[in-house]
Formats: structure tokens, sequence, C-alpha cells
């Protein structure tokens, strides 16, 4: 096992390609694939499984990549202080449903680090994908909420990935919809009130499953129900489509402007939100400082 093998591990597993990775490395797609299956014999495990559809890790492959991705570090810190190398430039990844909160921190948390060489990644994306990045240390951070109806679900997956949950605040669930929705005037709303008016929501891929949606009360039916990928997106169908989307009730006027506004939505539910950290590794000084800025955001 040699530590350049270890880097083409978490190449691939970051790329869920080998082609991409390979282009990545500057290296032969072949030569990287059979230093990879060479890996794999020695240490007697698959670490990942080739399909149609890509490369997708093992179980025991999950395991691995986040040792893995542990010693690459140690590695660069070593040479770093002991062989003179230049520093590589800081990295830090956090992974998070799709909340302006979150955004808000990393904004802050990179204007922290203005004068700094860095490379840092925000991931919006789907809910079970935020507990993969965190479970092979491809993010140090998730960010995603529990309720009372997928608590247990998501806490038994969460137990099996060794990662815990920690939360930052409690947030009672809100109605974000445009200022030209009729609507808007309301002090408070109803389930009964949104009957009429497109509801959206984030689509989880092969995961669609109720327990692993962003939205709360993920269970309600609706006549007219849009699924979208991405925050742009939605907020632009909330305005043009008179819609609506159920969430904390923290928005940001600077990042999305004054033409979303959250109405409290009267039901008794409530949203826990927290971030997601593994077991096995000590948290960083950046984990450290892009936790205490989700906290200002979340509080401000």
């Amino acid at each position: 096992m040699t530590l350049q093998q270890l880097k083409y591990v978490i190449c691939v597993a970051d790329h869920a390609s080998m082609n991409e990775a390979a282009n990545t490395l500057f290296i032969a797609q072949p030569s990287l694939s059979k230093s990879i299956r060479d890996l794999e014999l020695e240490i007697g495990i698959s670490i990942f499984i080739r399909t149609n559809k890509g490369i997708q890790i093992t179980t025991e492959g999950r395991e691995f990549l986040g040792y893995a991705r542990q010693v690459v570090e140690q590695s660069s810190l070593l040479e770093e202080k002991y062989l003179g190398m230049k520093p590589q430039k800081a990295k830090f990844c956090v992974s998070t449903q799709h909340y302006s909160f979150s955004v808000d921190a990393f904004v802050a948390f990179i204007k922290e680090h203005a004068e700094d060489e860095y490379d840092f990644t925000l991931r919006e994306c789907r809910t079970h994908e935020i507990i993969e990045d965190v479970a092979t240390l491809r993010s140090e951070l998730g960010v995603i909420y529990l309720n009372e109806f997928n608590e247990k679900v998501i806490q038994k997956l969460l137990r099996e990935k060794e990662l815990y949950f920690t939360e930052l605040f409690r947030a009672k669930p809100h109605v974000f919809i445009g200022q030209s929705n009729p609507l808007s005037q309301k002090k408070i709303l109803s389930l009964k009130d949104l009957e009429e008016y497109p509801s959206l929501s984030f689509e989880q891929g092969e995961n669609n499953s109720f327990y692993f949606s962003e939205e709360i009360l993920s269970t309600l039916s609706h006549k007219k129900e849009i699924r979208v990928s991405d925050r742009a997106t939605l907020f632009n169908l909330v305005i043009g489509l008179q819609g609506y989307t159920i969430s904390s009730g923290i928005i940001s006027e600077e990042l999305n402007g004054k033409e979303i506004i959250a109405v409290p939505l009267d039901v008794k539910d409530e949203m826990r939100i927290g971030i997601l950290q593994h077991k096995n590794i000590t948290p960083s000084k950046m984990s450290e400082q892009y936790i205490q800025k989700l906290k200002e955001a979340c509080y401000s």
C-alpha cells in the first residue's frame, strides 16, 4: 500500500468516475484502474463497485476511504513541518441541505481567510448525499434537520455510518412565499390556506423517501407539486408561480432579496436543525470556525 494509491482512491471517490479522476491526476485511466485493483487485492476488500452508472463505494470501501483521507492529510502536515515543503492550500468542505443561513455562514467563514490560500467547497445537496459525504470524509460537516417524524430513521443511518448529530437550534415551520402572493398579507397560515397553491420541494433522487425530505410535513399530499434540485430555481418558481415551500423561516435578504418572505405555519411540529460530524474525527479549527459562523447566522 502506498501513499500514492491512497490519493488515487480519494480522487476516484470524489469524482465517482475513473475517467474523470484519471484526467484530474494526469494519468492514463487503465493505469489508475490497475493501481486501485492492486490495492484492493493487497488489502483484501473491494473499495469500489464498477457499474454502468459509474463508480460506487462499498461499505468496506467507505470505512477505508475515511482512514485514507486522514493518512493523506497527516502526510501533508509532516511534509510541511519536516521537509520544508510549501504548505498546501487550506481545504474545507461542508455539505448542507438548501439553507440560506448555511451560505451566509460560509461567506462569513471565507472572509476570515481572505489573505490565505484556500480550497473551500460548499455542497448544497440531497439529504442522503450529505450523510454519505460526512461518512466518507468528503465533507467535514453536514447540515440537516431532524424532527419527530424522520429522527428514528435518520439516527439509525447515522449510527451505522458512525456519525453524530448536534442540534444548533429549533425552528417552527414557516411558509416561504413571494411578496406578491395573496397569502403574504396574512400573519399566520394554515394548511388549508395553501391548498390551491403549488407546493415546491427538493427532489431526493433515488432516496426519495419521506424520511429524507428537506421539507417538514412531507407525507402530506398536494394538488399541485413541483420538485426541483436547486435553491435558486425553487425561489424563482415561488415568485413566478405564486408557489410555496415549507422551511425553517430563516432567510437572507442579502442573498435572496426582499421578494421572498417567511410566514409562520399553524402546525405543532418543529425542526431541529444541526450539524453532522464523524465520530472518529477530531473537529479541525476550520470546522469550529464554520460552526461558530453558522450559529451567528442562525441567531442573528
